[in-house]
């Protein structure tokens, strides 16, 4: 179990619960810096480094809750016949709707990666194992919602009609499904073009496909969870503008500007009118931008001038992350617990780790945590801001890393993966592995390969912060077990017949459990205030407290690593203002 694992949350809940934790400990404090970061993942390591150029001087300490560096970019690896396996265990890529600020871009640049340079060097070799096999996505139903279980090849180059004539749809549900993807009307018929936007931004997706796209229940199962991957919440959680701007199915024949068709982009607000950012996918997705960035502040943690391609299978070595002198330190299993602005300059820090509390003392502290914990963080926060904070109500998810002994009933199958429009999981897949850095992926289906799997707890028909709260006490309530069975169930009763033998081809699970994930963005069906508005929530939330700043990509109100980046920035330059 990685994420959130037992031992880095269970005393934040206690002080959310209203125990007194750490927030009267007596005495001075045990160590003296000049900023303290609440929080080790990139915007934290990010605020780190950029103070350390405004002060070359300044001592730094970093506080994490977890066992590693990172954040939400975590790595998992596998060895399996003497072969090593890397997958992303958070963060998958670096691209976002809108491009890369100057600053963001820079960052990058300073610890050595290259976007543009490395994507025409690397890119064209992800999943260059796997392109001999000419593999196909696929769906799985299962027979709890459609009667049988059955398998179904999706290849790109057959129609529609075709690919879901094998599955179980009813020929019903399946006229339906045909008819909406060919797009050959306008679903919204004469609406005027002043109202159409308007108009989509304030019903749902699954409304949406079933007021103008014709869809009826049974159809309405292939459509449900296909925005689970971008916003945590299913068709009934998003609004039909946001379906539209993710390029979801229902849009083709609908016009939004005069004269032409909606113009297809990534968001709204997104690809579709800025051409987007950088598209860039490490073994480990952004583990290797953590692993550089602490490469970065704490000489010993990789060798001296490790190169990007290095560093992927470069040895780290944590016991230098906390050496006393070192200008800065990452202090990892520590658990902040209460953050106070001293009634003279500088700002006091309880933390537990081990079960003891400690104090340090910092002129300045970035709070690039999870901005929805730092009131209960920080009590002496005015009520408004507080307020906006506590709106930031991150989503849930989980990734499951899963290592292979060998992949041979898939290329028996004649897939790559599967989506699971019903299942308990919502989709697995080979991992298209990139080769870099004498990383290399596998030439036959007879060697180990690293397959993900998918699974967003939420709670359909609320709203979407509900939602989020309800598939987080899920995920407290779930333990390793479930998603083991659930797993080795999927995998049986989908790929058994092509000779998959859980027992025998599974060598490792990951579980990488993320009740706090994305950052929230903008939900046009249930927020109230949009982006731009000054009294937003992330905008009330991130201001100034004393010597206090706070980062991190939830007061962007966007989760992209750009964003997190850009705050850690904005954060340490109001420190020195």
């Amino acid at each position: 179990m990685r994420g959130s694992h037992p031992g880095s949350f269970e005393v934040a809940h206690a002080l959310r619960d209203g125990e007194a934790i750490g927030q009267a400990l007596a005495g001075p404090a045990a160590e003296d810096y000049d900023l303290v970061v609440v929080g080790g993942g990139i915007s934290g390591l990010s605020a780190a480094l950029f103070y350390r150029e405004r002060n070359p001087q300044a001592r730094v300490l970093i506080v994490e809750n977890h066992d590693d560096v990172g954040g939400h970019a975590k790595r998992n690896e596998f060895r399996v016949r003497g072969q090593t396996l890397i997958m992303n265990g958070g963060t998958l890529g670096i691209d976002s709707p809108e491009p890369y600020s100057p600053v963001a871009d820079g960052l990058l640049r300073k610890i050595g990666i290259d976007v543009p340079a490395l994507s025409e060097k690397y890119g064209e070799h992800a999943g260059a194992g796997l392109k001999a096999y000419k593999l196909a996505p696929a769906a799985f139903f299962d027979r709890e919602h459609f009667g049988r279980d059955a398998l179904v090849r999706l290849p790109h180059e057959e129609e529609l009609p075709v690919k879901l004539g094998k599955s179980p749809f009813s020929a019903e549900a399946l006229a339906q499904i045909v008819a909406l993807e060919s797009g050959k009307t306008d679903p919204l018929g004469t609406m005027p073009m002043e109202m159409r936007k308007d108009y989509l931004s304030r019903i749902s997706y699954r409304d949406f496909l079933k007021k103008h796209g014709g869809l009826g229940d049974e159809a309405l199962q292939w459509y449900q969870n296909r925005p689970l991957g971008w916003w945590c919440v299913g068709a009934d959680g998003i609004s039909a503008l946001d379906a539209w701007g993710a390029r979801l199915a229902g849009f083709a024949g609908t016009r939004l500007e005069k004269g032409g068709t909606m113009r297809m982009g990534y968001t709204p607000r997104g690809f579709a009118q800025t051409g987007g950012s950088y598209e860039l996918h490490f073994p480990d997705g952004n583990g290797t931008v953590a692993r550089l960035l602490v490469a970065k502040l704490v000489p010993g943690f990789m060798k001296p001038g490790v190169s990007v391609e290095e560093s992927i299978l470069s040895p780290c070595h944590y016991d230098a992350l906390d050496k006393a002198g070192q200008p800065v330190r990452i202090r990892l299993n520590s658990t902040v617990l209460h953050v106070e602005n001293r009634s003279s300059a500088g700002v006091d820090i309880v933390y537990a780790s081990g079960g003891k509390l400690s104090k340090v003392a910092a002129r300045h502290v970035v709070m690039a945590c999870w901005n929805m914990v730092i009131p209960y963080l920080i009590p002496a926060l005015p009520a408004a801001q507080k307020a906006g904070l506590h709106e930031l109500v991150k989503e849930p998810l989980c990734y499951i890393s899963v290592a292979l002994d060998n992949w041979r009933a898939f290329a028996k199958a004649g897939i790559s993966g599967a989506t699971c429009p019903t299942h308990w999981y919502h989709g697995f897949n080979l991992d298209r592995i990139v080769e870099i850095g004498g990383y290399t992926g596998p030439k036959t289906p007879d060697e180990p390969i690293v397959m993900r799997l998918s699974r967003i707890p939420h709670a359909p028909g609320l709203p979407e912060h509900e939602q989020s709260k309800a598939g987080r006490a899920e995920l407290l309530a779930t333990d390793f077990s479930k998603f083991e069975n659930e797993l080795v169930d999927l995998m049986t009763r989908a790929l058994a017949p092509h000779g998959f033998d859980a027992q025998r081809d599974i060598a490792g699970i990951a579980v990488n459990r993320w009740p706090h994930g994305y950052a929230p963005e903008y939900n046009s069906l249930w927020d109230a205030r949009r982006d731009d508005e000054p009294d937003a929530p992330h905008l009330v939330g991130r201001a100034k407290f004393g010597s206090i700043t706070i980062a991190n990509a939830d007061s962007d109100r966007a989760s992209y690593t750009s964003s997190a980046i850009d705050q850690a920035w904005r954060a340490v330059n109001e420190l020195f203002a």
